[in-house]
């Protein structure tokens, strides 16, 4: 799309190149969500509580109005891809439902493995390494004690996966239902940033983050963490 073209406060370009428009879903709320637990794809992982459920529905209705109501430069979804673990999989299940999409699952966008830090709460990490979950955050190498994942291992696993999307058909939108590291580590590397910044990203549960992935790699990140809740009507 030509400069002229693209809406207001868009990313410059001078070019008619289309984008993949990924759209990233973080899962709705579940039980480790509420204790701070750090939940990783270790294990499948607790499903959606009561109030995960209603943040999935919220988060369908959001999806479904984009390309129409909401963000119209945008193509309307039209594939869904969500994580292999058991919150994502019920989120992008109702999304499926909603927008009539048939759900695929690709472990590339699953969370971070945090090894024997999986389940344990961040003061729980500082008693028993202590001094090593700060760094693990800021500098992005620092691997979990029992073979877990740095920032970067991560980085690197979910670009490749968004290299993949966007080797595709251009002029398309992708649903994917991921984890707040890994949402987080997917917006870093369309802006290449460090990992330092990563956590600064709110990325709260069931929020909707919009990429957008150029052929020359010169990406646009148009949202980050939109809340799901309030989008379910339209404005008249």
């Amino acid at each position: 799309m030509s400069e002229s073209l693209r809406p207001s406060g868009a990313a410059a370009r001078f070019d008619d190149l289309p984008p993949v428009t990924v759209l990233l879903v973080r899962h709705g709320q579940t039980a480790m969500t509420l204790s701070r637990g750090y939940s990783g794809s270790g294990e499948p992982g607790p499903p959606l509580d009561e109030t995960g459920l209603a943040q999935a529905a919220a988060a369908a209705d959001l999806v479904h109005r984009v390309g129409d109501d909401l963000w119209g430069d945008i193509e309307r979804p039209g594939e869904l891809i969500a994580s292999p673990m058991v919150r994502t999989q019920q989120t992008g299940g109702v999304i499926a439902d909603r927008l009539g999409l048939t759900l695929r699952t690709d472990a590339t966008f699953q969370e971070a493995d945090f090894g024997a830090w999986q389940g344990l709460t961040g003061a729980q990490i500082e008693e028993r390494w202590p001094g090593q979950l700060e760094p693990w955050h800021s500098e992005g190498t620092l691997r979990p004690a029992g073979g877990g994942e740095s920032l970067v291992d991560v980085a690197d696993r979910v670009r490749a996966g968004l290299d993949r999307l966007r080797a595709g058909t251009p002029g398309r939108a992708v649903v994917v239902v991921s984890h707040a590291v890994a949402i987080r580590a997917m917006l870093g590397v369309a802006l290449d940033a460090a990992p330092l910044s990563w956590s600064r990203l709110r990325v709260a549960p069931a929020s909707l983050s919009i990429v957008r992935l150029f052929p020359d790699h010169r990406d646009e990140v148009a949202v980050v963490g939109a809340p799901s809740e309030g989008w379910g009507e339209r404005r008249r």
